[in-house]
């Protein structure tokens, strides 16, 4: 298998099964390895550059405290503070970055953006959210579903909701690792159709089922695992009323619908959750909730990350 150092993760689909099982098994050992207050500073030579163009809680913070717990540095960049606001290319600052910098991190409006940060850097750039796709997300997802199930393959997600950036990703995280996934959606918010095909071929070499729906109620049926995010991503404020009036009541995940999924289902939410919108209260607190647990991951999938690209495999 060949080293994942030196790599870029734009979509999760540059990552083979056995890639994504290795980052996970090392985002376990690391998160084993904190509750015992085991720091290993193998990246204390490293920095890694954070862009941000979107507002962030969890990404931000995990990535820093990421770099900090394995001994590395970390810079948060708002992208009105560089020359990037005044009209330099992307290919200019990803030329700049590169001779700073190890690894850049970026949270970007139009995924054509990390895009031609990654064409251009030569070093591994992280998408760290676009409008396109969340794959930093999606990996602290699976280490999340495979710490409660204890595997992945043979599972059933189900997706409620806007098929979004996360949406987009789930679809090639669980069609590449096994995982049954059907998307809930209406009609004009299915999930992007070029990842929609790519996930079909996908699962045709994993064994998964890939399938998207608009009745939730149905989909939800026999459901390990639920998945929902808001109705109203960044960017979309102008057509709140609109999406309301589409989503609710139909696709919120309260506890009516929950009932429809196995016994033993999980709720999952990337966050921020707008409660009484998409989840209510007593979803998102309830004791069939891992919300916590998932983001707590995003630190550890993250430290796996930056490891692996950073490093070859015998040093991390």
């Amino acid at each position: 298998m060949p080293q994942m150092k030196g790599r870029n993760i734009l979509t999760l689909a540059e990552f083979s099964r056995e890639e994504i099982i290795k980052i996970l098994d090392l985002a376990d050992r690391f998160k084993e390895e904190r509750k015992k207050f085991i720091f290993k500073k193998i990246l204390s030579t490293k920095t890694l550059a954070m862009i941000f163009e979107k507002p962030s809680t969890r990404t931000r913070v995990s990535f820093d405290v990421a770099m900090n717990d394995l001994g590395g540095n970390s810079i948060a960049i708002n992208s009105t503070d560089i020359q990037l606001s005044r009209g330099e290319t992307i290919e200019d600052t990803a030329k700049s970055f590169s001779r700073y910098v190890d690894v850049i991190m970026a949270r970007v409006h139009n995924h054509n953006e990390v895009d031609d940060l990654a064409k251009y850097a030569s070093i591994p750039v992280i998408n760290g959210l676009s409008d396109i796709y969340h794959p930093t997300q999606v990996l602290a997802d699976l280490q999340t579903i495979r710490e409660k199930k204890g595997k992945l393959e043979g599972l059933k997600m189900v997706w409620i909701g806007d098929g979004n950036n996360v949406c987009n990703t789930l679809l090639i995280g669980c069609s590449i690792m096994g995982i049954d996934m059907e998307v809930a959606s209406p009609s004009n918010y299915k999930p992007n159709r070029d990842t929609y095909e790519l996930a079909k071929r996908l699962s045709k070499k994993s064994g998964s089922r890939i399938e998207m729906l608009e009745n939730a109620k149905k989909a939800i049926k026999n459901a390990d695992i639920v998945v929902t995010d808001t109705f109203i991503s960044m960017g979309s404020n102008s057509q709140r009323t609109k999406r309301l009036k589409t989503f609710l009541p139909e696709y919120q995940v309260n506890t009516n619908l929950m009932d429809r999924a196995k016994k033993d289902a999980i709720f999952m939410h990337c966050l921020p959750s707008h409660r009484g919108e998409e989840v209510t209260d007593e979803v998102i607190d309830g004791t069939k909730s891992v919300v916590w647990d998932e983001a707590e991951n995003r630190l550890h999938s993250q430290k796996a990350l930056l490891a692996l690209l950073l490093l070859d495999e015998s040093s991390c």
